[in-house]
């Protein structure tokens, strides 16, 4: 008998122990003065009002106010939350006990231990809440010994991730410095979590017991779920709020540079489009600011951009397709026009002397954006300007330097809503730590200032992992590192890591370039274009390699990030998410799910030769070689330390990925035919295709277009379906071309239509519309099958082996 079997099989033995004391004896504090209503009961117990409500099938909210306290609320929670439907609600009540009931879970009041017993749909318990601790500004909770926790928070950049993702022991829930990722929330493979609402709070994980303290606030606010990894994510994504959707062009190539002017950016961008390497967006460090200057810290540097404070520059990169994006620090020249104006209405970090800019070398002091004041006035119209003229993204740094878990929160949340009031067009930040809530304000995050080299990339796996088990979908990293100049392997290991990342982006420190062309032995003419078929210097072909594979899949990744702002499960997601019971992911920080279909494991040590990589439960198909692998095993690959083009990329049987052609740009040519890889499974598989605007926040009105997909293979044929669309948005996509992986199919009906066949994919291509054609391809046997967008539609393949 396994250690939670034998916890599950005598949990109501104890539970029935501990809710009938001795003869004599008393609970510590008694309960009175009950009200229920249809989810929930309120009561009295010592000198607090406890109320236990079903906030969502899968939450219980529990709050303890004490007498004179008020309820009130922090970030962590969203103020604009709709209020949580639950179907199906339940309330029994007996002498000694009352049941909370949705479709998700039980909750148990024990009248006479006042504990509160948390069961799964099965009635499988899974935690105990101690409700008098409460009293004491406690959360007190047991569980199975041997369950496996996460979340609560990450690693600085320079702290020893090495314990991965796992969590025991003493954990202090916090937004931290440099690349840390904190919340006030715990969760674990066994089916639940835990949330406190707190600036801050401690937590002790014992084998069976969570202890959290030290928070915020006099009353206590503990939401308790139950669910799969991907129902606690929704679930927490409910109360805390949702993330909206960065840009389109955000999911593309952005390259960063510390140390430039107007003359070397154009350059840059001109080689970027000279030779076909795909670039998005371009972001600026002190060099696009006035530094020092009045209003320097909000408005274009004339000297070094004498295009960007008139439009010019702005309107020659829209031509090109590359997005500006500027540096924003929280700290204000003290005597500047600015500086003045926020001490005279205190807008200041409080107790804090100015001191010398490390940049300007002028006094400068911190604002306080935990001030509604400031938050106000930060997006200001020297900002307005610069916004105009085509900064329209933002890069804030260095405001984790104070005891404010919400600094950085706040200063975003200020940009953002500042952006909001002006102008549609949607908001894109990175920001250098995170505290839960963060999210709601169009807020990415990246891990610091990290060194080059190889050991450093490793590390970041365990970060990027961490803070998305914290509830931050959206992370990124210097590529190539910021500190020091890395190898041409390491860039290139790099790039290909940095490919399967939410936000895939490079920088380094002044000076330090990290264009592709700039690593490899070979060095041709800076303006000449990459040949087709160019086989020069390997970390340069290598890292071409990889954006162009990230920009063929921006369908699949746009449709992710979607599910990321809707349903809370981004685009990447710990192999424990979908496994959460294989003990062998527990801890996997060397392989992720990037989407619900790819399983991708970066080369991150130097000269390797070889690599193991465990693949869980299912077929797994090698992206790049079509071999077929067997989960639930270790496999040992061979890997190119010659090249370095080689990326562990797996398909996960059932996947249905769309793919488009080679672009440079998001948006630079209209998408009229999506190719769609799919590789049927015996289980029904899905992919909800998604598209809107890319740029505005009109999807939020319904201007989107999303039409579900999906596939079964049944015995020797396969069936295929498009849904009915939902949304107003009308894109250019008129055909999907579906590539159905496996037998030679014979005939396809499409609605009891039989499709017309074709001798060959280019023969297909040519036509006017629908038909199906089959061949071969890397994978094996293929047909081709080219459908109309836009409408239902079930596609019947009768095949042979």
């Amino acid at each position: 008998m396994t250690t939670r079997q034998h916890f599950l099989a005598t949990f109501a033995a104890i539970a029935f122990a501990v809710a009938m004391p001795a003869a004599g004896d008393a609970a510590d504090t008694a309960a009175s003065a009950t009200s229920v209503d249809g989810r929930g009961v309120t009561f009295q117990l010592d000198h607090e009002q406890v109320w236990i409500h079903l906030d969502g099938p899968g939450v219980v909210h529990v709050q303890a106010l004490p007498a004179g306290a008020t309820d009130t609320h922090t970030l962590v929670l969203d103020p604009h939350a709709k209020p949580a439907v639950v179907a199906n609600a339940r309330v029994h009540d007996d002498d000694d006990t009352l049941t909370l009931a949705s479709d998700r879970l039980a909750a148990i009041w024990h009248k006479r231990t006042n504990t509160l017993e948390l069961q799964d749909a099965q009635r499988h318990p899974l935690l105990t809440l101690d409700l008098a601790a409460l009293a004491h500004g406690e959360v007190q909770l047991t569980h199975a010994p041997g369950d496996a926790l996460y979340g609560i928070g990450g690693y600085d950049k320079d702290a020893d991730a090495s314990a991965g993702l796992l969590r025991t022991g003493a954990q202090v829930a916090k937004a931290g410095e440099q690349g840390h990722a904190g919340a006030p929330f715990v969760w674990s493979t066994a089916g639940y979590s835990v949330l406190v609402d707190s600036d801050g709070a401690d937590f002790k994980l014992h084998d069976g017991r969570i202890d959290i303290g030290g928070m915020s606030k006099p009353e206590t606010d503990v939401y308790l779920m139950v669910g799969d990894p991907p129902q606690l994510f929704g679930d927490l994504a409910n109360l805390s709020g949702h993330a909206p959707l960065f840009p389109k062009w955000a999911n593309g190539f952005i390259n960063s540079q510390w140390g430039i002017d107007e003359p070397e950016f154009r350059y840059i961008i001109a080689n970027y489009r000279q030779r076909h390497i795909p670039l998005d967006a371009f972001t600026f460090d002190f060099d696009w600011k006035a530094w020092g200057e009045d209003w320097g810290e909000f408005r274009w540097n004339a000297e070094k951009f004498p295009n960007g404070p008139i439009g010019q520059l702005k309107a020659n990169m829209d031509k090109l397709g590359v997005h500006m994006t500027g540096i924003m620090k929280p700290r204000v020249h003290v005597d500047t026009v600015e500086g003045r104006y926020a001490t005279a209405h205190d807008l200041w970090l409080p107790n804090e002397k100015a001191s010398p800019d490390y940049f300007s070398h002028k006094s400068v002091k911190d604002i306080d954006f935990d001030k509604s004041a400031a938050r106000v006035w930060w997006f200001n119209d020297a900002l307005k300007h610069s916004f105009d003229t085509g900064i329209v993204g933002w890069w804030n740094d260095e405001a984790d330097t104070t005891q404010s878990d919400t600094q950085f929160l706040n200063m975003q949340r200020a940009t953002y809503d500042g952006q909001r009031a002006i102008s549609n067009q949607r908001v894109w930040s990175i920001n250098r730590n995170f505290w839960l809530g963060s999210q709601r304000y169009a807020y990415g995050l990246w891990s610091g200032d990290i060194d080059t080299g190889f050991a450093s990339m490793a590390a970041q796996r365990p970060r990027m992992l961490s803070a998305i088990n914290v509830g931050e979908m959206q992370w990124g990293m210097d590529g190539g590192g910021f500190k020091g100049h890395p190898s041409d392997e390491n860039y290139a290991r790099w790039i290909e890591f940095g490919a399967f990342t939410p936000i895939f982006r490079v920088h380094g420190e002044q000076g330090e370039k990290r264009q592709p062309w700039v690593y490899g032995a070979e060095h041709r003419l800076p303006d000449a274009p990459l040949p087709i078929g160019y086989n020069g210097a390997a970390a340069e072909v290598a890292a071409i390699k990889a954006i162009r594979l990230r920009y063929a899949l921006l369908p699949y990744i746009y449709a992710y990030q979607h599910r990321a702002s809707s349903i809370g499960i981004g685009l990447v997601q710990p192999l424990a998410f979908v496994w959460p019971h294989d003990a062998n992911v527990r801890n996997d920080v060397d392989s992720w799910l990037f989407g619900d279909w790819l399983l991708v494991s970066p080369v991150v040590e130097p000269g390797q030769t070889s690599k193991d990589v465990y693949l869980p439960a299912g077929r797994w198909t090698d992206w790049f070689s079509g071999k077929v692998h067997q989960g639930g095993q270790t496999i040992h690959l061979a890997i190119d330390n010659t090249h370095w083009n080689d990326i562990p990329l797996f398909i996960r049987d059932g996947a249905i990925i769309p793919t488009q052609p080679p672009m440079d740009y998001v948006g630079e040519k209209p998408l009229t035919q999506l190719d769609v890889e799919v590789f049927p499974a015996a289980q029904r598989s899905h992919f909800d295709y998604y598209d809107d605007d890319g740029a505005t926040y009109d999807y939020e009105h319904g201007a989107y277009f999303s039409q579900l997909l999906s596939v079964q293979q049944n015995g020797d044929g396969v069936q295929f379906e498009t849904s009915a669309v939902t949304g107003s948005y009308k894109p250019a996509l008129q055909f999907y071309l579906l590539k159905i992986h496996g037998n030679t199919t014979t005939t396809i009906t499409g609605n009891n239509t039989q499709l017309p066949s074709f001798a060959s994919l280019d023969a297909l291509q040519h036509s006017q519309g629908e038909g199906w054609a089959s061949g071969h391809d890397r994978f094996g046997a293929v047909t081709w099958v080219r459908i109309a967008t836009g409408k239902s539609q079930t596609l019947v393949l009768a095949s042979k082996h």
